[in-house]
């Protein structure tokens, strides 16, 4: 299974609009510190899935045909404004899989274009091509689904954003699972009082807890970067995931792509 990081930005991004923080500087300069809507591309033989649709240019990315579906973790606009533009598409309709949210996001659902969306079940494993993904829930402002992904080959992925901790029985379903990877919200320094999302020590927590073999931090924010450079802090628990990095998992072991 290998997995592409698309983006790794909470909304806004890095750089975010009229901030001057040292962090948005440096992405102002290097393009490989910029931060675009987090999203995940995971393949596996010759199944592509999208996980998350936040990106803008998805028309321009992707030709049709290329993606098997699109899966969301909900319907905040950073995971789902680059379907938007997707859907006047024409030809071959595609599905759209993600939570049971009857809101939606705008009018998506009144006016989908080739778009077909499906609601899925948490818990209830959905097989598309060479992968199975089993909805897990997360804790968030908008019903959002995580994913525990495995390969035919046995090799396990779980992908979880936007969240604050984990769900008592999500928590123990990875925790049994025992994901070879694992990417996680993590959009904030240490606080005495996260919403939302994750912060720093929240985070680690939660890596301690489901003891991934490896795992990476994303949903990052600018102010997250910020203090990373100003403290230097760091973690051999967790690697800060990074737009277009690239990771192939096996069952067993993990080795970074060139």
């Amino acid at each position: 299974m290998r997995v592409t990081f698309l983006g790794t930005g909470a909304a806004g991004g890095v750089p975010l609009f009229g901030c001057g923080c040292m962090a948005c500087e440096r992405a102002r300069l290097g393009p490989a510190f910029v931060r675009r809507p987090c999203s995940a591309l995971i393949e596996s033989g010759n199944t592509r899935i999208l996980l998350d649709a936040g990106l803008t240019d998805l028309h321009e990315r992707f030709a049709p045909g290329d993606l098997d579906a699109i899966v969301l973790t909900h319907f905040h606009p950073d995971h789902v404004q680059g379907l938007f533009h997707l859907r006047w598409g024409v030809g071959a309709r595609l599905a759209v899989y993600g939570p049971p949210d009857s809101e939606g996001c705008a009018d998506l659902y009144k006016h989908p274009g080739v778009l077909e969306f499906h609601a899925l079940t948490k818990f209830e494993p959905l097989s598309i091509g060479a992968l199975t993904l089993t909805p897990v829930p997360l804790i968030h402002s908008k019903v959002t689904f995580g994913y525990a992904i495995e390969s035919l080959n046995g090799s396990r992925f779980a992908y979880l954003t936007d969240t604050l901790g984990l769900p008592p029985r999500t928590e123990s379903f990875l925790t049994d699972w025992r994901p070879h990877g694992l990417a996680l919200d993590c959009s904030y320094p240490s606080r005495d009082d996260p919403k939302n999302h994750n912060d720093w020590t929240t985070a680690l927590t939660v890596i301690d807890k489901v003891k991934p073999q490896r795992a990476w931090l994303t949903h990052i924010s600018h102010t997250l970067d910020a203090w990373l450079l100003d403290t230097g802090e760091s973690s051999p628990r967790a690697a800060i995931a990074m737009d277009g990095e690239r990771v192939d998992l096996q069952a067993g072991f993990n080795r970074p792509s060139s």
